[in-house]
């Protein structure tokens, strides 16, 4: 939840839609950077 804060505390849209793709759009970008920055672990024969 703190990463998530750290993208914005507030939610600039006023319809719900628009707050429910923001809030997801956040989310997308959090577990990118997770993946990106997750180790790859090789086994080797």
């Amino acid at each position: 939840m703190r990463c998530f804060k750290l993208l914005g505390e507030r939610v600039n849209a006023r319809i719900f839609n628009s707050q429910v793709a923001g809030l997801q759009i956040r989310a997308a970008l959090l577990n990118r950077f997770t993946q990106l920055g997750a180790r790859v672990t090789v086994a080797i024969p």
